[in-house]
Formats: C-alpha cells, sequence, structure tokens
C-alpha cells in the first residue's frame, strides 16, 4: 500500500475514532503509518483528503452494496419490474453504514464552502452515476443510453434523498421499493386507469 492509500485507510480510522470536528492532521497521519507532510503532497489538504477518504468510503459501502442489488435485481427481470426487488431493504442497508454516512453528511456542510472539495464530489457524483448507467444497460440492453443515464440518476438522487431523510427521520414512513414501484407505474405513459374500488 502506498502513501496515498495509507491516508485514505488512515483518514477513514482516524475519524471513526476521533470524529470530524476532533480529527487532526496528525491523527490521520499517524494513522495512516506517514509523514504529516505526505498529506499535503498527496491531497494538498487534511480537507480534501477527508473529502476523498468519505466519498471512497461510502462508495465502497453503500455504494457497492447498491450496485449489487441492482445487478441481482435485474436478473431476468425488465427495468420496471426490477424496481422493487432494487429498493426494498435500502433502509437497511443505510443502517449497516451508517457511521461512514454520518461522516459524509457532517462533511458536506464543509464541502459546501470549498469549491476544491465540491469539484471533487461533482467529479466523483458523474462517475457514480455512469457507472449506475452501465450497470442498467446490461442488465436491460434495449435501455438507451440516454435513457439507462437518466434513470441512474434518478436513482443516485434518491439514494441520496433517503439516507439523508433517514438521518433526520428516522421514524418517519420513508420510500420503499414497493412505493416506487408503484409512482414509477402512476407516472407511465402507458399506465392503465385503477379500477373504482
Amino acid at each position: 500500500m502506498g502513501n496515498r492509500e495509507a491516508l485514505l485507510a488512515g483518514a477513514r480510522k482516524a475519524l471513526l475514532e476521533r470524529g470530524l470536528a476532533k480529527v487532526t492532521a496528525r491523527d490521520i497521519a499517524k494513522a495512516a503509518g506517514v509523514s504529516l507532510a505526505a498529506i499535503g503532497y498527496h491531497f494538498g489538504s487534511k480537507d480534501r483528503l477527508i473529502t476523498e477518504a468519505l466519498a471512497e468510503a461510502t462508495g465502497q459501502g453503500l455504494g457497492d452494496v447498491f450496485d449489487n442489488r441492482l445487478r441481482e435485481a435485474a436478473e431476468g427481470r425488465s427495468l420496471p419490474e426490477s424496481v422493487a426487488p432494487t429498493w426494498n431493504g435500502m433502509l437497511d442497508a443505510i443502517r449497516a453504514h451508517k457511521e461512514d454516512l454520518l461522516l459524509s453528511l457532517e462533511n458536506a456542510v464543509r464541502v459546501a464552502r470549498s469549491e476544491d472539495s465540491q469539484q471533487f464530489i461533482a467529479e466523483a457524483v458523474d462517475g457514480g452515476v455512469n457507472e449506475l448507467a452501465q450497470i442498467l444497460r446490461a442488465a436491460d440492453p434495449p435501455l438507451t443510453a440516454a435513457d439507462a443515464h437518466a434513470v441512474a440518476k434518478l436513482y443516485f438522487t434518491l439514494l441520496q434523498g433517503m439516507t439523508l431523510l433517514w438521518f433526520m427521520a428516522p421514524a418517519a414512513d420513508l420510500i420503499d421499493g414497493d412505493d416506487l414501484a408503484r409512482a414509477v407505474a402512476a407516472l407511465a405513459p402507458n399506465r392503465t386507469e385503477p379500477k373504482a374500488e
């Protein structure tokens, strides 16, 4: 493992131990087993290192879970049929990655005040959306590239919103896969009108 990778791992470790508000560059360098100067050399600043470390941890944690759920749900199903199985249980996945996600949310305010961090996050979002679009196209080949990209953007945004809402209102009746499938069906242009009950 090189110094850059050691710093990313060390930052995650130090953040989980000390918290975002208390962690210092010295804590991170110590956890990584590298010199303090390595942070500036590889990342330019402690803030940029933290942003990259948290984005990577979230992508490897919740992002990988979502990618796997999407692939599994798509096996033998059309895209509309895969909506409910993809999204049912995502709140459990969010709960399982609570600490990394909470640190990311805490860091969001700092990112909002840093053009450099915003640029990094924009590139990470674009990369995540493009990866989701590729998974969608592989699962449903008739899907156009533009449609796959639009669905990927929707899914990415829904996951971020679901995560934020769960942290703010964990007892609320948040959307699940069945709700989302029903909403998608209601928005579809060829939907049939519900029968009067």
